[in-house]
Formats: C-alpha cells, sequence, structure tokens
C-alpha cells in the first residue's frame, strides 16, 4: 500500500452537524487526512434552539447523543483531553472564531442542503476566507447527492422509478465502502484546558427533560447499533410487515438517519449486498434508501418547494380557511378527528415523537383531501413533532399526499380512512394501543365507532361526542370536494 500523502494543513477542526458520529465520517476523515491535528466542535445553534419549545426530544437525542460522540473522540484519540468542544451560541460567529482561537488553517463539514444551513455556511465560508482560512465540505448524509444522478440530457429526475435505476446503476462498491476513520486518529488534538468542558446539561441550555419517548429511544452511535442488529434479524420479510403499524417492521432508524449517529453507506451497503442475494425485504428497504437521496436531490434542484408546490399550478388550489379550517385543523393536531386509526397515529406522533410511515401517508390524506386543509399546515405541525423531522423528506412526503409533489399520487386517489384501517390494522392492535377508551370495542365496530350497534357502543363504555367523538366529517361528502377543489389542476 502507497504511504498517505503529506497533510496539507498544519490543524484543521471539523464541525459536526446532522453527523454525530465518530465511525465512517466523510469530514473526519478528510481532516485528518489532510491536518497534522483535528479539533472537533459542535455548536448548539441558537438560531435554531432559540425558536424551539423547552420540551424538544430532538434537542435531548442530540444532547445524549453528543455525550456519546465525545467519549468514542477521546477513545480514538487516546489522549485524555481529546473529545468534542461544544459550544452553545451562533454557528455562523462560532466557528469562524473557534477556528481563529485554534489557529487552524482549514474548517471541514458535510454538506446540509437545507436553504437556511446553506445561508449560515455561506457567512461561515465568507467570514473565514476573509481570514485566509479554507471550508471544505463534502457529501454524507446521503448516498449520491446532488448532481450525482441525472438524465441522459443532463436534468434532474422528477420521477422516481427512473431514478432509481439510475441510482442503482451509478452507486458502486467505492460509494458504499466506509470511510477508515481510524486509521489516522492518532491525529486527533488534544483540547485547549479553556475547551475541556462536558457537553453541556439540558438545563444549562435552558430546556427539559422529555425522556424522549416510551419506551425510551435509544440515542447515539450504539443506540443505531442496537436498532440496525435487531432489524437485520427481521429485514427479510420487511416488504410484508411495513405497512401494518401494530408491528414490529420497520428498521426505526430514521431518527438515527437525520442525526447522522449511523452511516447511511453502511445501512445502504448491507441492504445492496442482501438484494444482490435475493432478500425481498432488503430490496424494498433499499428502495426506501433511495427515495430519502431522491428527495433530496429534489430539494437541491428546486428549492422553490419550500413553501411552494413543487408543480406550480397546484399553488392555485383555495383550502379551507377561517374559524372552522383551525377548529378542523386543531381537532386533526390532537387526535379528535373521530376516525380512529387516524386519531391514534396522531396520538403516537403526540406521544412518541414518532410515526408509522402508512400512517403518515393516511393522516396527510385525511387533512388535505377529506378536511381540505392546506398541506403546509400539516407539513409544519409534522417539522414541530417528529423525532427524525428531515426538511426534504418532510415535505416530498407532504408533497406526494397532497398531489403537489414530484411522482405525487393522483388528485383523485384518496384514501379511505376506514378502509386503510381495516386492511392495515385489522385486529384493532394498534388503535387499541393508542386510544384506550375504544379498547372493548369489537373489531368490526373499532374502524368506524358511529356505523356501531348501541349496545355495542354501550357494553364498551364509548359515548360518542363526550368519550369519543363522531366524526368532524364525512369521507364521501368530503371526496367529492376534493375533487372539485382540484378540479384547478386537472389538466396538471
Amino acid at each position: 500500500m502507497a504511504p498517505s500523502p503529506e497533510p496539507s494543513y498544519a490543524a484543521g477542526l471539523v464541525w459536526f452537524r446532522r453527523d454525530l458520529r465518530a465511525h465512517d465520517h466523510a469530514a473526519l476523515y478528510r481532516a485528518l487526512t489532510q491536518c497534522r491535528q483535528v479539533h472537533c466542535v459542535f455548536v448548539f445553534d441558537r438560531e435554531i434552539l432559540d425558536l424551539l419549545p423547552r420540551a424538544d426530544r430532538r434537542v435531548e437525542f442530540i444532547r445524549e447523543s453528543l455525550v456519546e460522540l465525545d467519549a468514542a473522540l477521546r477513545a480514538l484519540g487516546q489522549h485524555p483531553h481529546a473529545g468534542l468542544i461544544v459550544r452553545h451560541t451562533i454557528a455562523s460567529d462560532a466557528v469562524p472564531a473557534l477556528a481563529q482561537a485554534l489557529q487552524v488553517q482549514a474548517v471541514f463539514a458535510n454538506h446540509d442542503d437545507e436553504p437556511q444551513a446553506l445561508q449560515r455556511d455561506s457567512r461561515v465560508r465568507t467570514r473565514l476566507a476573509a481570514a485566509g482560512r479554507a471550508f471544505h465540505t463534502f457529501k454524507d448524509h446521503t448516498l449520491l447527492e446532488r448532481s450525482e444522478v441525472l438524465t441522459q440530457t443532463g436534468k434532474p429526475y422528477s420521477v422516481f422509478t427512473p431514478y432509481k435505476n439510475a441510482w442503482l446503476q451509478k452507486v458502486d462498491a467505492f460509494q458504499l465502502s466506509s470511510y477508515p476513520v481510524e486509521r489516522h486518529a492518532h491525529r486527533l488534538a488534544p483540547r485547549p484546558l479553556e475547551h475541556c468542558q462536558p457537553v453541556p446539561t439540558l438545563a444549562s441550555l435552558g430546556f427539559e427533560t422529555t425522556a424522549l419517548s416510551q419506551p425510551r429511544l435509544p440515542t447515539g452511535a450504539s443506540g443505531a447499533q442496537q436498532l440496525f442488529n435487531d432489524f437485520l434479524g427481521r429485514m427479510e420479510r420487511y416488504d410484508d410487515t411495513r405497512n401494518f403499524p401494530a408491528i414490529k417492521g420497520p428498521s426505526y432508524l430514521s431518527v438515527h438517519l437525520r442525526f447522522g449517529t449511523i452511516s447511511p453507506r453502511r445501512l445502504a451497503r448491507t441492504a445492496h449486498r442482501l438484494m444482490q442475494q435475493g432478500n425481498p425485504g432488503a430490496t424494498t428497504w433499499l428502495s426506501e434508501l433511495i427515495w430519502r437521496d431522491f428527495y433530496f436531490q429534489i430539494l437541491h434542484h428546486h428549492p422553490h418547494v419550500v413553501g411552494h408546490s413543487f408543480k406550480p399550478a397546484y399553488d392555485a388550489i383555495a383550502w379551507e380557511s377561517g374559524p372552522e379550517a383551525d377548529a378542523l385543523f386543531a381537532a386533526w393536531c390532537q387526535g379528535r378527528t373521530g376516525y380512529p386509526l387516524v386519531d391514534a397515529a396522531m396520538a403516537q406522533l403526540n406521544q412518541t415523537g414518532y410515526m408509522h410511515n402508512r400512517l403518515r401517508m393516511v393522516v396527510a390524506s385525511f387533512l388535505v383531501k377529506d378536511l381540505g386543509i392546506d398541506w403546509r399546515r400539516g407539513e409544519a405541525y409534522f417539522a414541530s413533532q417528529l423525532n427524525d423531522f428531515d426538511l426534504a423528506a418532510n415535505n416530498g412526503g407532504w408533497q406526494w399526499a397532497s398531489s403537489s409533489g414530484c411522482d405525487a399520487q393522483p388528485y383523485f386517489r384518496i384514501f379511505n380512512p376506514v378502509s386503510q384501517s381495516e386492511k392495515f390494522d385489522a385486529d384493532g392492535k394498534f388503535i387499541r394501543r393508542y386510544l384506550p377508551q375504544l379498547a372493548r370495542l369489537p373489531a368490526k365496530a373499532l374502524h368506524a365507532p358511529w356505523l356501531a350497534r348501541p349496545l355495542e357502543l354501550q357494553e364498551a363504555g364509548v359515548v360518542l361526542g363526550k368519550t369519543y367523538p363522531h366524526p368532524v366529517v364525512d369521507h364521501d361528502s368530503a371526496r367529492l370536494r376534493t375533487l372539485q377543489r382540484y378540479a384547478v389542476v386537472k389538466a396538471g
């Protein structure tokens, strides 16, 4: 093996953001191979945190994961003062200031293509450049990004299946391989004494403990590893189990992908290998990882999707507004629509910060096509509640449900919340878990309590309008109104 080239810089700084792990980390690897000494920093960015409620599961997840990351860096550096510098301030001010204090020649970070992040990075790049320092960023959060997968005419894909086929043709062993951080970890620098403080407590950040969710969500790289090990034993059945919310079907790794506590390369490498061996579940799960890349490249090439429909014609739709619409939106948020599967799904979200993917489609369709409420209101509520909130995927999912996005479901495809309930939670196990007030209803009556016989309701202790609400809308009537509402885009 040829010797590694001599490092270009005397010292560098790795800025961790949505990549909270020490292994198989693109920016960390690049810094370690290009710098003789490497410092590491994470900034609790007040531009983001100051807008959040004081109890936020995601802040707690980040904080717990940083404790583990700090320990991992200290172990890799094999020095008691190695580890993570953690700041709580404005990131675009802190990073250039820390680069000056540490006298580094370059800052290394991984790409973040969200619009606010790009603006932040532009400010940081400008300030670093003014001081004669470089700012290098790398692909790490996705497998293939930005313009790596284009049509034969050099345009970005707007339909998933051809994108997926091109993705599978382009991805190779190199892109799926890990960055050997450990090989160069001896270049991790000891922190200056003034930066050797432990990771701040939640209280010192101004946040309250949330317990994340019940059962407790495992955090950090070790939590991601625990979930992935568990999923490996179930992955072959993923194609069959993924649609049933009462079954342990998903990987539950979405929040770990969001905050980078596990490498997407590792996940895709495993799924790709198993797919080639004919594993049906791995084939479907890899497709889900490709969807993730797809939505990120849509955000990169079409940033107008933040706040606007991917298909501009859909911005002409007249959504319901006013006090009645606000009351319906509140009922949806609080799980009081009178449709048990919708309400149970919202209860799961509100209680745990997680919602099963099938249910995300059901509740989104219900808000947009049963209640006639602008998809952007639902997108914003999900953004405030989901542990795994990721702008690209959240926006893509909501635009898919509202038919306004790329490769979205047709506008006339409207989920029936009762038939979805009967199909995907037939015995009502999921509904009973999150709506205990309906637990004693027989399965046939559970999906549409307003159609239950009076004796069934009485024996179950259900009083419609008191212990459980009447439906806030009639689905069949709402479907007709939706078709009329979408008439302005029939040609689209």
